[in-house]
């Protein structure tokens, strides 16, 4: 079933904090009306993950190369709970052959595009963090990390930590104002991918406490969820991908 185009260019909304427990309770809504597609795909972040660990220490390279897959894997995995939000909206029949004929489509319309964006932005962040460290740690005597973290409760291993998490928060921010409209932007209409995140962009500048609060209750969440060995993810991702669909449904004008 292909999308309906709409050619209008979307306006960006005015949002308030209510609009974000309003996108949460409907994001738990879909979940629960339909948690066999929230767990289908959930499980893609969730089996990643645990990928990776098996993949563990003396195989960097290898974890490094499926790091670099995964951000091309995810929103295709996204734009499948987005996709049965949209349909629940509609009051379309939920088939787990439409839903996932629409995710396949999008290998040929802008969702790639963004993944590579996103794999670009990863290198860059693991290119940066390593520049990070050997400005900090470069001249340390360095020991084995898995038996003692020493290192990193001096000075320099200290301030490195703080430069680190403040770079990271920036960067983890600005890489989710290019993507929190723009992945379900695409999916929804006809719009190229630096259009929509140009979009993305604008929205966070015109509710940019709103949205502030949106990323740190999308990362307070995450964290907890993945302490139970990763299962928090196949509730807590479902409920946060339904609820960016509603929330992008409220910050985009749809006329």
């Amino acid at each position: 079933m292909a999308l309906a185009v709409e050619a209008a260019k979307p306006a960006v909304q005015s949002l308030h904090f209510a609009d974000l427990w309003a996108a949460l309770r409907a994001g738990a809504r879909d979940f629960g009306k339909a948690p066999q597609f929230g767990l289908f795909f959930s499980a893609v972040y969730v089996l990643g993950g645990f990928f990776l660990i098996w993949l563990g220490a003396g195989h960097v390279s290898w974890t490094l190369a499926t790091s670099l897959g995964f951000p091309l894997i995810a929103p295709f995995a996204a734009a499948g709970l987005y996709e049965v939000s949209r349909r629940m909206e509609q009051d379309q029949p939920l088939r787990w052959a439409e839903v996932l004929a629409i995710v396949w489509q999008e290998r040929t319309r802008q969702l790639p595009w963004l993944g590579a964006i996103i794999v670009i932005y990863f290198l860059f962040w693991t290119f940066l963090a390593h520049m990070v460290f050997a400005l900090f740690m470069g001249l340390s005597t360095m020991t084995n990390v898995s038996e003692s973290w020493d290192v990193f409760f001096t000075a320099n291993g200290l301030t490195m930590i703080g430069v680190e998490l403040a770079i990271g928060a920036v960067l983890a921010f600005l890489l989710f104002s290019l993507t929190v409209v723009s992945l379900p932007l695409v999916l929804d209409r006809e719009v190229d991918f630096v259009t929509a995140m140009l979009i993305s962009l604008a929205t966070v500048r015109e509710n940019l406490l709103v949205m502030l609060l949106w990323a740190f209750i999308i990362a307070a969440l995450t964290l907890v969820a993945l302490l139970p060995w990763f299962l928090g993810l196949m509730v807590v991702l479902p409920v946060l991908g339904h609820a960016t669909w509603h929330l992008y449904r409220r910050a985009i004008g749809h006329g």
